[in-house]
């Protein structure tokens, strides 16, 4: 894990906000020059902390589609069975997001799907693949109440002494 000091905690709450901010916008609002501020940066995404960026999109929104949460659960939990249903759902194109999870569900799973009958002609190839699902529940997202990046950028005192 990368220590993170007051700046690169600054760096990062700010790109999480704007990540199309200029160098000299950014380095304005953390109050450091312009080539410090960046090579910050750099080192934040040689080291894996920046993952990327990206458009935030509204699919459902823009194409009115359905958001749907799903459960899964697996018959068995060998690393073969697990690896190839995430082989499976990571190239699937309705999964949004995919989280591996402990407590009795397997996996959550964020699907976008333009109607409730695509949703299930997905789900219903899924377990004709034979992929190992003992059992699944499905939630319809009725409104999004909140969607942030996470109280780690908000909360300081969640980030590694030093910060």
């Amino acid at each position: 894990m990368i220590k993170l000091d007051r700046y690169d905690v600054a760096i990062l709450r700010i790109l999480a906000r704007d990540g199309r901010i200029t160098k000299s916008k950014l380095a304005e609002e953390v109050n450091l020059s312009i080539s410090p501020a960046w090579e910050r940066v750099r080192k934040l995404e040689e080291s894996g902390v920046i993952r990327g960026y990206r458009a935030d999109i509204d699919w459902v929104g823009a194409f009115s589609g359905s958001r749907i949460i799903v459960e899964v659960t697996l018959s068995r939990h060998t690393a073969y069975d697990q690896s190839r249903f995430e082989a499976r759902i990571a190239a699937a194109s309705e999964v949004i997001q995919c989280y591996a999870t402990g407590g009795g569900i397997d996996y959550v799973l964020h699907v976008v799907a333009r109607d409730i009958d695509r949703y299930q002609r997905f789900i219903d190839a899924l377990l004709a693949e034979d992929l190992g699902i003992e059992r699944y529940f499905t939630y319809v997202v009725t409104k999004v109440v909140k969607d942030a990046p996470g109280p780690m950028l908000d909360a300081p005192e969640h980030f590694p002494s030093g910060a």
